[in-house]
């Protein structure tokens, strides 16, 4: 029996990368389904969905400050409905679950320590993937970018061009 994968948040980076490379999948964004309702998870049995790659969150880092309800429904709620499904799943999470104090890259067991809404909504749905799912991976990535969306790199190319840059030579 062949995996039947199903990939959320997919009008986001991610997502869109992913679409090159599982043209198979089932591919859902919040236009199609809102996977905060509890009846994704029937959609999932129905659908006889073996494999979730989570790839919707809210990445708003500043704006969840202001959007705490909005973040913890998309961040931990959706992924919270997800594990409940009974599907494997590949849950993408952040490096804001920690601290950022760290000399050395973190370790997988390291104690998470989240200083904002964002990395608190994050970890909350790390652990209801862990607590619900019977076979999940927790994927923590600190930055994502691509040709789809806005990103860092973007952002920096955006501002090189914005401001006057001088280069000199010797």
């Amino acid at each position: 029996m062949c995996d039947k994968i199903l990939v959320t948040g997919a009008k986001g980076q991610l997502g869109i990368e992913l679409s090159e490379i599982l043209p198979d999948a089932i591919f859902l964004g919040k236009e199609v389904f809102d996977v905060s309702d509890k009846n994704v998870i029937e959609y999932i049995r129905d659908e006889k969905i073996t494999t979730i790659v989570n790839c919707a969150a809210y990445t708003a880092v500043d704006k969840a400050e202001d959007e705490p309800g909005l973040a913890a429904k998309v961040n931990f709620e959706c992924a919270s409905n997800l594990a409940k499904s009974g599907a494997k799943i590949i849950h993408i999470s952040t490096d804001y679950v920690f601290d950022g104090t760290n000399y050395r890259p973190y370790k997988t067991d390291d104690k998470p320590i989240p200083l904002s809404v964002y990395g608190q909504t994050k970890l909350a749905g790390e652990k209801s993937v862990l607590g619900n799912a019977d076979i999940a991976v927790i994927i923590r990535t600190s930055w994502l970018y691509s040709f789809h969306g806005n990103n860092f790199v973007k952002t920096m190319l955006k501002l090189g061009q914005e401001k006057k840059v001088y280069q000199c030579c010797l």
